[in-house]
């Protein structure tokens, strides 16, 4: 593996099905605010191909006509966060097969792990928290995530920025996503991509990807140096 120097990942549906545990915590925060919001899980799924929880919750209100404005929806997602980490801490989450497997491996063969996500990065802690029982400092050595850049997926900025932080060329790295915009953001950036489809995403478009796997069991890092 001498070519191969880092994995970058991808998060929600990529190292963990979260999405669910994500709707769930938007529709109790819609609720405590009394907006009379609610996604079914057909609406999410739509609302999936916008990136970035603050950017679906404008959409909604667009398609709805009428909503929060835009700081209310930046306070709103904070609350959905707080309600999302609570979910994270209960209990229950499993890595999607293979992860923990494949990081545990890149761990011992002295590469580098990065996260590159639209997610916020208080959600990369509570879901590394969950999985791994450790901080995300201490799994990742480099999180980039959606807030920190101009534009986020299926825009090449966020793999970008990893690529930055861990001082490396895009040809010393490989990303692993879930969804067709993550494949553009992470191609957008030079980066090969191995797609494990997820729940909300099985039956996207994934050209361009290295590969499109069911999931991360017995990945073989070797083919990649």
């Amino acid at each position: 593996m001498s070519g191969l120097a880092a994995l970058i990942f991808d998060v929600d549906g990529t190292l963990a099905e979260t999405e669910e545990a994500h709707r769930a915590a938007f529709n109790a925060a819609f609720a405590a605010a009394g907006l009379g919001w609610h996604w079914s899980m057909a609406d999410y799924g739509r609302l999936l191909t916008t990136t970035g929880g603050k950017e679906r919750m404008a959409r909604w209100r667009e398609e709805r006509g009428s909503g929060p404005s835009d700081a209310a929806i930046a306070a709103l997602h904070g609350e959905k966060t707080v309600r999302y980490a609570a979910l994270m801490a209960g209990g229950g989450l499993m890595a999607r097969p293979g992860v923990l497997a494949l990081v545990a491996e890149a761990r011992a063969a002295g590469l580098r792990l990065a996260v590159a996500t639209t997610t916020s990065p208080g959600n990369v802690e509570a879901l590394t928290r969950a999985l791994w029982g450790r901080t995300a400092g201490e799994v990742f050595d480099v999180i980039a995530a959606g807030d920190e850049v101009a534009a986020k997926k299926p825009a090449p900025d966020v793999y970008a920025l990893a690529l930055r932080r861990l001082d490396l060329p895009a040809g010393a790295a490989l990303a692993f996503e879930d969804s067709r915009n993550g494949v553009l953001s992470a191609r957008g950036a030079g980066l090969r991509v191995v797609v494990t489809p997820s729940a909300y995403t099985a039956g996207e478009d994934f050209a361009g990807a290295s590969e499109v796997l069911a999931d991360l069991t017995g990945f073989d890092l070797t083919r990649w140096g």
